[in-house]
């Protein structure tokens, strides 16, 4: 029970954030009205992707250190993961920008360089798929991927700050945190946040698992 106390406190987060984030109180804003709630969703998305792909990173850099294909495996289901989140992270912002903005994909710097990093991460898998060699296609996509983890934060946090945006916190724009979310908001988000990242990792080491089952399948077959 000790090893598995991690995934039942996800489990549970998740629990209270989903019934707290849809059923309980929030200020009344102009604009976003409820569409607020959305934040214990959409919030949590970007936290967890961004965790996964620092996880990938790191591990990349790892195998091109050890040349340990278990490296190279954290490092591509962090990324399989990972880009699961960004989708659910662009529906749920796509679905929060129709109500408050108008349209669900506005001409915003921060969504256009969400779509970009997200096609620089899909490229990544098609790399992958493109090359036989396993040495080979390990050691290319780590080095891709240690080059594509700094032109992601660069088109997702650093230029939409520098840029006019419509996103809080970008652009000069206040963020949430400033004048919205009060105690009982923060209360919900950041265990949402805590949560979905736990549910991350924890389907990252299912994958894990699953792909070195795999590949000690295959070394024992061949």
């Amino acid at each position: 029970m000790k090893k598995y106390w991690w995934k039942i406190l996800a489990v549970l987060l998740l629990l209270y954030s989903i019934i707290a984030g849809l059923l309980g109180p929030v200020p009344a804003l102009p604009i976003v009205h409820e569409t607020i709630r959305n934040v214990y969703f959409h919030v949590p998305m970007w936290f967890t992707m961004f965790t996964l792909y620092t996880i990938s990173v790191v591990y990349s850099v790892k195998y091109l250190s050890s040349a340990d294909p278990h490296h190279d495996f954290i490092a591509v289901e962090s990324i399989n993961v990972g880009i699961v989140f960004c989708i659910f992270g662009l529906l749920t912002g796509m679905l929060w920008a129709n109500f408050t903005w108008g349209a669900p994909w506005p001409n915003d710097p921060k969504l256009n360089g969400s779509a970009i990093g997200t096609l620089m991460y899909l490229a990544y898998l098609v790399l992958r798929n493109a090359l036989e060699e396993e040495q080979k296609r390990a050691r290319i996509s780590a080095i891709y991927n240690i080059f594509a983890f700094p032109i992601m934060i660069v088109l997702m946090y650093i230029l939409p700050k520098t840029t006019d945006s419509l996103h809080p916190g970008a652009g000069g724009n206040s963020g949430f945190g400033e004048f919205d979310l009060d105690g009982s908001m923060k209360a919900v988000l950041y265990p949402a946040a805590i949560g979905w990242i736990l549910i991350g990792i924890w389907l990252m080491t299912l994958r894990f698992r699953l792909r070195k089952m795999e590949y000690q399948n295959h070394t024992a077959t061949s």
